[in-house]
């Protein structure tokens, strides 16, 4: 929803009424995950997509519908394989979809918030949650269904420090929302959710991940660039004048001239942090590694072949690190892709940066499917 902002805000200034439509729960192998969001505009204009191409006709005869009666409902799709074929998809699925008159306010305010927030701060991030009517499709429903039309509820909203904006009706109902959308929240995949014998979508807005790498080196210019197309905030940390420059990166996000164990707290370094050591140098390395598993980073990777990990993870045990933390160590870093080039090993760091991220095992997709 976030990336779809800049479409909205140009809408709007043209005074167009926008629907909306979001899959709100999945079954199978369904093409595009919740969360997932199309608009159309009163003028005809569309933008996003619920499915890859499968249904958006179908879904915006929906939501031209719900503009006019002003009610939203869960429309279920079941898309054929042979659907899927037509538009270009590998196989087809069950989604849910959310057809709503208007964007929720709640929505647009936490996805421009999570926008404009920075990684730095760990207490942004919101969980936007809408009640769906009762007898709208359930688990065990069938493959094409129509949901009740209702008029819509204002959404509640859940902050990543706790805060609920709004009551289910119950302080323990109230209670087990804001523990549910905080895990949604850290899993950075919205969800369809039972609480107090209703079915909640909860619609996450987190900030932006970060990658932080350490070492202005040829590598790392590749790197962010391709974190940046994957929607990371970059950061460059070099102790080096002529490494950390706009020349070499005019597009990231920060670039900081100092010490990495010092440079830390300047951005705010934590757990959300994915962090790549790439300056092939101990004293820049080494410190910036040992900060990285002490704020306990989600992703630490360190460049260098297994003898220099060996010998580098025997000296950050004569510093302090245990077994625990050194066991989180990605090094030699990135997936096993081959190559060796710059380009290359940033693609093979960057992978492994989004699998970790999802909690993937990196594994072939084949070996996957047949295991």
């Amino acid at each position: 929803m976030r990336d779809l902002l800049p479409i909205i805000e140009a809408w709007q200034a043209d005074g167009v009424a926008i629907a909306r439509a979001v899959v709100v729960r999945t079954f199978g192998s369904s093409p595009l995950r919740e969360g997932a969001a199309m608009l159309l505009a009163s003028d005809g204009r569309i933008a996003g997509s619920v499915s890859g191409g499968c249904i958006e006709g179908a879904t915006a005869e929906h939501m031209a519908e719900a503009r006019v009666t002003g009610l939203e409902r869960v429309v279920r799709f079941g898309i054929s394989d042979e659907q899927a074929w037509d538009v270009g998809l590998a196989c087809g699925g069950i989604i849910d979809v959310l057809v709503q008159p208007r964007i929720p306010e709640a929505v647009l305010a936490a996805a421009r918030a999570a926008r404009s927030a920075s990684a730095a701060d760990r207490s942004a991030g919101w969980a936007v949650v809408t009640r769906l009517a009762d007898g709208s499709p359930g688990a065990d429903s069938g493959a094409s269904e129509l949901g009740p039309a209702a008029e819509p509820v204002p959404p509640l909203v859940v902050t990543r420090d706790g805060h609920l904006d709004g009551s289910l009706g119950s302080s323990d109902a109230d209670a087990a929302l804001v523990a549910v959308a905080l895990a949604t929240l850290e899993r950075g995949v919205s969800a369809t959710v039972e609480l107090a014998g209703s079915a909640h979508f909860i619609e996450i807005f987190p900030v932006r991940p970060r990658l932080v790498m350490v070492g202005g080196v040829p590598v790392a210019m590749v790197l962010a660039h391709l974190a940046r197309e994957l929607g990371y905030e970059t950061v460059v940390i070099d102790g080096r004048a002529a490494f950390a420059t706009r020349e070499r990166f005019p597009d990231v996000d920060r670039l900081v001239l100092g010490w990495p164990d010092e440079a830390a707290d300047e951005i705010g370094l934590g757990p959300a942090d994915a962090v790549a050591v790439l300056s092939h140098d101990p004293k820049f390395d080494e410190p910036a590694i040992a900060v990285a598993l002490r704020r306990g980073c989600r992703y630490v990777g360190a460049i260098g072949s297994r003898r220099t990990q060996r010998a580098r993870r025997e000296r950050l045990r004569e510093q302090g690190l245990g077994e625990d933390e050194l066991a989180r160590l990605r090094g030699p870093i990135g997936l096993d892709l081959g190559g060796r080039e710059p380009a290359e090993v940033a693609l093979a760091i960057m992978a492994e940066v989004v699998a970790t991220r999802h909690g993937a095992s990196g594994r072939p997709m084949h070996e996957i499917a047949a295991s």
